[in-house]
């Protein structure tokens, strides 16, 4: 169980809550960072009084240190702001909660300077997975889950053999447009897009949960963590999100985690490790559900899953081509650029177009994330639309 920690992306959904648990357990916030909100961060600093404040926007760094004036904070900026925190003597466990590609690097720092990880960052591990996982073993640094999917799939393997598992079943909500054909989804706006049923997230995680990208990336991510292999895998619509995950053992028994769509109680498990203590969130009450539902996905409608998961068969750098192409894709439906249903084809144009490579630094991954990009823009650009 940590005393302190540093949070990555702590003015985002995800970071905001984390400093929730951190205030209800008394644990030390030493760090913050944050992509672009100054205000929300320097807001977080007066209350917390991080040793370490950091804005991944470098163009706002004159903002920040104007705003920052007087609270006595070491300020920072970009992606060395964020490894410099990463590796800090100060920081006893990482947080890392930002979107996109630019986790990486900051957890790979952490990891070599032996700081646990409570890792919400989905595309540390679906575009460096095997660098992740690898350095984590050799330095000996856990990484705790914090997608409520990979949490409730690292609790249900408590206390149980790891040889005797079958395979995982993931739950997925279905997002916003479960149900719906391409046809209903082709004239898709960002506002729908942004309305999912069950969660509170950002715009970029809540379109990936629209499009199915978020189930896919989880696939990947759920591959490296628990040492899957693609068909081990199971993945289940399942539309209250109450019962986050399962693991089926050799004797088909099946154990599930349940509980209240809320990320804090993920977020407290991994930051309080191996405790349980009282959690800031409403007790489940399954008769106030009454009916839970299961289905199947639609991997022809929702094909940006269908994208990942012949990513991860095909292994390589195609999980990083996907990803970044994926991240290119939703910027540009964001920025009201393409339609809804152009993002899952440029991703699955990218994979088909593109050769997966191996990965053996992150230089690879690098490369393999600015190739994906270029090929969206490149693929944008034949169709009259400026990237």
């Amino acid at each position: 169980m940590t005393n302190s920690v540093a949070i990555l992306g702590s003015t985002g959904s995800i970071g905001t809550q984390a400093i929730e648990v951190a205030q209800m357990h008394n644990l030390r916030v030493t760090a913050l960072a944050a992509n672009t909100r100054v205000d929300e961060l320097v807001k977080q600093a007066r209350q917390l009084r991080p040793e370490l404040l950091c804005i991944a926007d470098e163009s706002r760094y004159s903002a920040l240190k104007e705003a920052a004036a007087g609270l006595g904070c070491r300020l920072l900026a970009g992606t060395e702001g964020l490894c410099e925190i990463a590796q800090h003597e100060s920081t006893e466990t990482l947080l890392n909660s930002v979107v996109g590609m630019v986790g990486l690097l900051p957890t790979l720092t952490g990891i070599a300077a032996g700081k646990p990880i409570a890792l919400a960052n989905k595309e540390t591990l679906v575009a460096g997975g095997a660098l992740v996982m690898k350095a984590a073993e050799e330095a000996g640094v856990p990484i705790l889950p914090i997608d409520s999917e990979h949490s409730a799939i690292f609790q249900c393997l408590r206390g149980n053999k790891r040889g005797q598992l079958k395979k995982i079943i993931l739950t997925a909500s279905g997002g916003p447009f479960f149900g719906k054909t391409k046809e209903e989804l082709r004239n898709t706006t960002v506002e729908e897009a942004l309305h999912h049923p069950n969660w509170s997230m950002g715009s970029k995680i809540t379109i990936d949960s629209a499009t199915l990208m978020n189930k896919g990336l989880e696939f990947i991510e759920a591959r490296w963590l628990f040492d899957l292999a693609p068909e081990q895998i199971e993945i289940v619509v399942h539309r209250q999100s109450v019962l986050h995950s399962a693991v089926v053992y050799d004797d088909d028994s099946v154990i599930g985690q349940m509980g209240v769509p809320d990320m804090k109680i993920p977020i407290q498990y991994a930051l309080l490790y191996p405790e349980r203590l009282p959690c800031p969130t409403k007790p489940l009450s399954l008769t106030d559900y009454g009916t839970l539902t299961f289905a199947k996905p639609d991997y022809e409608t929702f094909d940006c899953l269908t994208a990942c998961i012949r990513a991860s068969e095909i292994g390589g750098s195609a999980p990083c081509i996907a990803n970044g192409a994926n991240e290119a894709a939703v910027a540009a439906f964001l920025g009201g650029k393409i339609p809804f249903l152009r993002i899952g084809e440029l991703v699955t144009a990218a994979l088909d177009q593109i050769p997966a490579s191996p990965l053996t630094c992150f230089e690879d991954v690098e490369t393999a994330d600015r190739r994906a990009r270029a090929f969206v823009a490149e693929m944008m650009r034949e169709s009259g639309i400026s990237a």
